[in-house]
């Protein structure tokens, strides 16, 4: 057995078709295989994003899909990468190909010199945690939207040219963090990009919005207006110093509109102080997991698994 990139055309063809019922959501199945291209031939595809299967000779045994990312912890970058879409074909569960996979995946980047691994796991997480990887605080968040302060404030909806500023308070906000996962400029296209195909949510209408101050953006929101859960399903937010933090909670109110709460991922340290309490509990599904792979891998998952009021991650790192 060995492992081996699987090229796009041939990923279309004998992996997509299977797992379509699993990951496609909304999409139709043509759409779900154009968008899954998208990635591949963005500029954060080409570069950072690899399709990856475990061969027997001409025979693929199981896939995986590989996201680079680079992880920001104190003064260190560590070298990280991201395991999504681990599927073996029906025929061929239960003799450990998946298992082999990840395993041969691991200790080749380890080799290779990277600090750590991470995925989100929807179902049995026991199977990852078998092969080294440890559960990390994952929750979730609700907060009713009568709860939320309204002071007057004018809101627009994000645009184009809203990017830079959305980027900057992202930057502003993280400098407080111990720790966060790194966006380049191609991140950031990538993010874009899933959040145009709408493939992280199965229901529901993007609406993300800013403040704006002057001719810059004093704080943003991201996420999905869903009438179908009575919610503004958020998936991140963000401001470029305290007074636009204490717009949040409206800039909030004003993307739920006439729905009545607002969910998602419990945020991270430095954006959750700027929420009133709400109920939280732990998700059961996007289960955040990670492996250590260097000693300074170790000293961060020693971190990320302490227990906090925070996660540590935003949705809209999913993969």
């Amino acid at each position: 057995m060995k492992i081996a990139p699987i090229d796009l055309p041939t990923y279309a063809r004998e992996v997509l078709p299977r797992t379509a019922s699993l990951w496609a959501g909304k999409r139709d199945f043509e759409r779900y295989v154009a968008q899954t291209e998208a990635i591949a031939r963005s500029g954060y595809g080409r570069r950072h994003f690899r399709t990856i299967g475990l061969y027997d000779g001409e025979t693929l045994l199981a896939s995986m899909k590989r996201y680079e990312r680079t992880l920001r912890f104190g003064e260190h970058r560590l070298r990280a990468f991201g395991i999504g879409a681990v599927f073996t074909p029906e025929e061929l569960r239960g003799r450990g190909y998946a298992s082999a996979m990840l395993a041969m995946n691991l200790d080749a980047a380890r080799e290779d010199g990277y600090d750590l691994a991470y995925l989100f796991s929807d179902i049995r997480p026991k199977f990852y945690a078998d092969l080294g990887f440890t559960l990390l605080p994952s929750r979730a968040i609700s907060l009713r939207v009568d709860g939320l302060a309204t002071p007057r404030i004018e809101v627009r909806r994000l645009e184009d040219d809203d990017w830079a500023g959305v980027r900057r308070c992202f930057e502003l906000c993280e400098r407080g963090r111990g720790w966060g996962l790194v966006r380049t400029p191609l991140v950031w296209e990538w993010l874009r990009l899933r959040m145009q195909q709408g493939a992280e949510h199965s229901v529901g209408e993007q609406t993300n919005l800013v403040v704006r101050r002057g001719r810059g953006i004093a704080a943003y929101v991201l996420g999905v207006r869903a009438p179908e859960h009575d919610a503004y399903l958020l998936d991140e937010f963000g401001f470029a110093d305290a007074e636009a933090a204490a717009l949040v909670p409206a800039l909030l109110r004003s993307a739920a509109g006439d729905l009545h709460r607002v969910t998602g991922w419990l945020p991270p340290d430095g954006a959750r102080e700027r929420l009133p309490k709400a109920s939280v509990r732990k998700r059961s599904d996007a289960l955040l997991m990670a492996a250590g792979l260097s000693r300074n891998g170790e000293r961060w998952l020693h971190l990320a698994a302490t227990p906090s009021s925070a996660d540590g991650v935003w949705s809209t790192d999913h993969i």
